[in-house]
């Protein structure tokens, strides 16, 4: 490897180092910022979304205490075509220590599914305004099934499609908002054609749930 290589390379670990303690420090000493309340029980959020129909679940209760959630919905959506996509939204009132935001890219190992591919899709956003925000795209591979996952952290008025970013948006806002609060939106659909089609799939049902997010989760 070139020096020049090896000297980015350093410096890049340098500064996601610093970024990360930088976090931990910040949480570690604050006490999270003020609670911002989520402006609708996610209990509300409707189970019949075009021609999708909806079935709430949810996690073992172990589960919740690891995620340390204020407000959560799990939901599987399915068309009269027999697609379904399992819908889970996670709201933080404030995150401290503790209560902070999960990867999935931390769980889903865990639990046996294996990240064959990450990837960034364009989620176009409807509305009198229309624009588009980008979402981490998970293939993932367990045996002989195959899921997509596309996920993003919708936190105070940002689409956020990185951890790292989450993370410096995170101390940021703490010190000039005074607010910690956020959420992750994840959804998940099993390959059954192909995973373009899959993918194209959970873009269109993402579009149909982002003007409901709206009446739900905080902006800015």
């Amino acid at each position: 490897m070139k020096q020049g290589n090896t000297g980015s390379i350093t410096f890049r670990i340098l500064i996601v180092s610093g970024l990360l303690l930088l976090t931990a420090l910040f949480l570690g000493f604050r006490s999270g910022g003020k609670d911002v309340p989520i402006l609708k029980p996610l209990s509300t959020f409707p189970t019949r979304i075009g021609d999708w129909r909806g079935k709430v679940e949810r996690f073992d209760e172990k589960v919740y205490e690891i995620l340390g959630v204020d407000d959560s919905l799990l939901c599987d959506y399915r068309r009269p075509d027999g697609r379904w996509v399992n819908l889970y939204i996670g709201y933080y009132q404030s995150q401290r220590e503790g209560d902070i935001i999960h990867s999935p890219k931390n769980c889903m190992p865990g639990s046996g599914w294996n990240i064959v591919k990450r990837d960034l899709v364009d989620v176009p956003i409807p509305g009198a305004e229309p624009g588009r925000f980008k979402a981490i795209k998970l293939v993932l591979r367990k045996g002989s099934n195959e899921q997509v996952m596309l996920y993003w952290f919708q936190s105070r008025g940002r689409f956020i499609h990185s951890e790292y970013q989450q993370k410096i948006y995170l101390v940021l806002d703490s010190i000039f908002k005074n607010r910690t609060d956020g959420s992750f939106v994840r959804l998940i659909a099993p390959v059954t054609s192909t995973e373009k089609e899959t993918t194209e799939s959970l873009k269109t049902f993402a579009q149909g749930i982002l003007p409901i997010l709206e009446q739900y989760l905080p902006g800015a």
